[in-house]
């Protein structure tokens, strides 16, 4: 660091933070160390008895923290994101549309792994709603060197941020409510109006709901007329254990769609059922969506309607963290229900 003149401070850097005292009111740092100098801020440092000020003395294939951030807020941010101011070296990204936030994990892990740089991102495959918090990141020092930052521009990839939000993308249903006992109204559907309100939240409506009883052949041929009239997503409630009564899963496979996964290691929702019938989701859901807060549904739909593909190994992965404490108030999605296998 070098000692210059206030008068002659303009552009240069603080080393350290300079406190403010107003008598009776504050007395809180006026500047933190890393802020650049600007014009107007010379009454100010005057008059707070700063006639002279340590700053930093700049090497060459050396860059200032605020440098350092945007490189790393470029190498994150998208179209669909919203650059806050740089504060003291750090830069946040906020959402400018809703959906389904998906994380490059393996290149945040590089570049943190570079070490004097960070980004802190939401969890992968969060849902995001429009103003939400996405990310922050700095550069730990003051300054840093100009090739610590080239490395993190090479695993960026300029053309392919670490970020994107994917826009819920389906926007109608089927409701297959299967059970001879409701079709038959010996009881009261209960299942499919919290199935309805999981899919408003996303902004998807249904647009047909079908009493199918347990006829598997019936159930198959809803099934496919749903697909073929142009149903976004199908969906079956119920029916999916081993009673020889419950005939949703082998309906599914007679419609001829194309099962990614017969259960799930989840707790609630060991039962579920995904599949596709061409490129529409065809879903089983176990009775515990009826009446648990949250269950593999909520892990799964936001993925499904955004049009993320799930394979086999995604949803295997959901078993670290698939136990759901079932807490008497729910925090869901803030919790770590599921986070396990983002």
């Amino acid at each position: 660091m070098k000692l210059v003149r206030t008068v002659d401070a303009v552009g240069q850097v603080l080393c350290h933070d300079l406190t403010q005292i107003i008598v009776g009111v504050s007395k809180d740092a006026r500047f933190r160390k890393g802020h650049v100098v600007r014009e107007e801020d010379i009454p100010v440092l005057l008059s707070m008895g700063k006639e002279n000020l340590y700053v930093w003395e700049f090497e060459e294939g050396m860059l200032h923290e605020n440098e350092g951030a945007e490189i790393l807020c470029q190498a994150c941010m998208n179209s669909s994101m919203e650059q806050g101011p740089v504060k003291e070296g750090k830069i946040e990204l906020k959402a400018t549309q809703e959906g389904v936030l998906e994380v490059d994990t393996k290149r945040l892990l590089a570049i943190n792994s570079l070490g004097n740089v960070m980004i802190a991102t939401r969890a992968n495959h969060s849902v995001v709603r429009l103003n939400d918090k996405l990310a922050g990141m700095r550069v730990i020092p003051l300054v840093i060197d100009a090739g610590q930052m080239k490395k993190v521009s090479a695993i960026a990839d300029a053309s392919n941020p670490l970020l994107s939000i994917h826009p819920f993308l389906i926007k109608d249903c089927t409701l297959l409510v299967t059970g001879s006992e409701v079709s038959k109204n010996l009881i009261t559907d209960t299942f499919s109006p919290v199935v309805e309100q999981k899919l408003k939240e996303l902004g998807v409506v249904v647009t047909e709901k079908i009493y199918t009883g347990d006829d598997q052949a019936f159930i198959a041929t809803s099934i496919k007329k749903a697909v073929a009239g142009g149903s976004s997503m199908v969906i079956c409630t119920g029916g999916m254990s081993v009673d020889p009564d419950d005939r949703t899963p082998g309906a599914i496979k007679e419609s001829g769609a194309n099962i990614v996964t017969y259960g799930a290691p989840v707790l609630p929702g060991a039962m579920f059922l995904i599949s596709y019938l061409g490129d529409v989701p065809v879903l089983g859901l176990p009775g515990c969506v009826m009446y648990a807060k949250r269950t593999v549904f909520d892990l799964a739909l936001p993925r499904i309607v955004a049009r993320i593909p799930l394979s086999g190994d995604d949803i295997a992965k959901w078993g670290n963290g698939g136990l759901c404490l079932q807490c008497p108030v729910c925090h869901f999605p803030n919790c770590n229900f599921g986070m396990g296998g983002i």
